[in-house]
């Protein structure tokens, strides 16, 4: 796969001139998470035109704050310019292809006229549902960012205020919260069967 590297913000926002679809691939050079999503995705061939850009976070430190970028790896794709679903941690190489070609659910090819789904996970690190949750979405290939509320009281007090809920998981997919592992709530958002 080939991929461009980008060196700033300013970088990118060039790059990105004219293009409807991109994707982002933010990662840390010489971490194991990083490394191993880096092999994976340099091992398919997408094939789709669709450019890669990358940007190493030990480098390049004004590219991530501005999609709200926390956790490296994460695979994002962009639509004109905007963040629409990101995949964190690494991947196998088959799941990465899946999202790059857009044969997977989570992210459909526009000739498909499938929806992207914003999708929000709301977890806590000792939260074994929230795993579950999370294996879920991955298995049905469904492109999802996680917050862990547990790291910022903040983030927890707006996950309250959308929900009035405060355990976890939640799921936000387009706007809805979906409180727990509801698995019929979220097919039925997801279109999945």
């Amino acid at each position: 796969m080939h991929t461009t590297d980008i060196h700033s913000y300013a970088d990118l926002e060039n790059a990105l001139q004219g293009k409807e679809k991109s994707f982002l691939f933010i990662y840390r050079r010489g971490s194991d998470q990083s490394e191993c999503a880096l092999k994976n995705l340099l091992q398919i061939n997408a094939g789709n035109g669709i450019p890669l850009f990358t940007v190493d976070v030990s480098r390049v430190t004004d590219v991530h704050p501005r999609f709200g970028i926390r956790t490296a790896p994460s695979l994002v794709l962009l639509k004109r310019g905007q963040a629409v679903s990101i995949v964190k941690g690494c991947q196998t190489a088959s799941h990465y292809e899946s999202v790059l070609t857009g044969r997977g659910p989570g992210i459909a090819p526009a000739d498909r006229q499938k929806k992207y789904r914003q999708v929000v996970v709301y977890t806590t690190p000792a939260c074994t549902w929230c795993n579950t949750l999370k294996t879920y979405l991955k298995a049905h290939n469904v492109l999802f960012r996680e917050v862990n509320v547990a790291a910022d009281p903040s983030l927890a007090e707006a996950m309250v205020r959308k929900s009035g809920q405060q355990g976890v998981p939640q799921t936000e997919i387009d706007g809805q919260i979906v409180v727990g592992f509801d698995k019929a709530r979220i097919n039925q958002l997801l279109d999945l069967q």
